[in-house]
C-alpha cells in the first residue's frame, strides 16, 4: 500500500483554499457589492431573479435561490428567486425535444421578463448552455450577472457584472463561489432590511 503524507496534503489543500480567497478578495469585492445592489433593486421592484449551471454550480445556483426564498441570516419577507435546475420533468424534456444547449433557455423564455435578474454560473466560462441562456436573457432585457472561473471565457466577456474567481482548479473555483453567494446574500439581507 502506498502511503502519503494525509495531513499535509490536507494543510496544501487549506492553505489554496485560503490563497485563492484573498486573491479574489484583493481584486473582486466590488463585483460581488455591485451584484448585490442589483440584485437587490429588482427584487425590491418586483422582479425575480433566475439561476442556474451544470453540475456543482447547478447546486451552488439552488443554494442561492434557497437562501433568497428561505432566509440567510436573518428574518426577512421571502424574496422571488427560481433555480432553473431544479425541474427534472422540465429539464430533462427540453433536453431530450430540443438538446442540453437549450435546458435553460427555453426556460429563460419562458419565465423571463425585462428586469429580471439572470445569473449564470460557470467553473470554466465556458458552458454552452449557460451562454446561451444569458445570451438569451440579455435579449429580452434582464440584467445578467456570469459567476465563473479560469479567464471567465465568453460568459464572463458578455455578461452585465462579472464575477471571476481567476483559479485554473476547479475545487478553489467552486470553494470561493460559495463564499461569494454567501457574502452576496449578507449584503442582499441588508439592502431588503433597510427598505423595509
Amino acid at each position: 500500500m502506498m502511503s502519503f503524507d494525509g495531513p499535509g496534503l490536507l494543510r496544501t489543500i487549506f492553505e489554496e483554499t485560503a490563497s485563492a480567497h484573498n486573491r479574489f478578495a484583493a481584486r473582486g469585492l466590488e463585483g460581488v457589492v455591485r451584484s448585490a445592489e442589483t440584485i437587490s433593486h429588482a427584487l425590491l421592484n418586483g422582479r425575480k431573479l433566475l439561476a442556474f449551471g451544470n453540475g456543482g454550480s447547478a447546486s451552488d445556483a439552488e443554494h442561492l435561490v434557497a437562501e433568497l426564498v428561505g432566509r440567510f441570516e436573518g428574518e426577512r419577507r421571502a424574496l422571488a428567486a427560481v433555480a432553473l435546475t431544479a425541474d427534472s420533468s422540465v429539464v430533462t424534456a427540453i433536453g431530450n425535444d430540443y438538446g442540453y444547449t437549450h435546458v435553460f433557455t427555453r426556460q429563460i423564455e419562458a419565465l423571463g421578463v425585462e428586469g429580471d435578474i439572470a445569473f449564470g454560473i460557470s467553473t470554466s466560462g465556458r458552458s454552452a448552455n449557460v451562454e446561451a441562456a444569458l445570451a438569451a436573457a440579455k435579449a429580452r432585457g434582464m440584467t445578467t450577472i456570469a459567476m465563473t472561473g479560469r479567464d471567465g471565457g465568453n460568459m464572463g466577456a458578455d455578461a452585465d457584472i462579472h464575477l471571476n474567481v481567476a483559479e485554473m482548479a476547479t475545487p478553489r473555483v467552486q470553494e470561493v463561489h460559495r463564499t461569494i453567494l454567501h457574502a452576496m446574500c449578507s449584503l442582499i439581507d441588508r439592502h431588503i432590511r433597510a427598505a423595509a
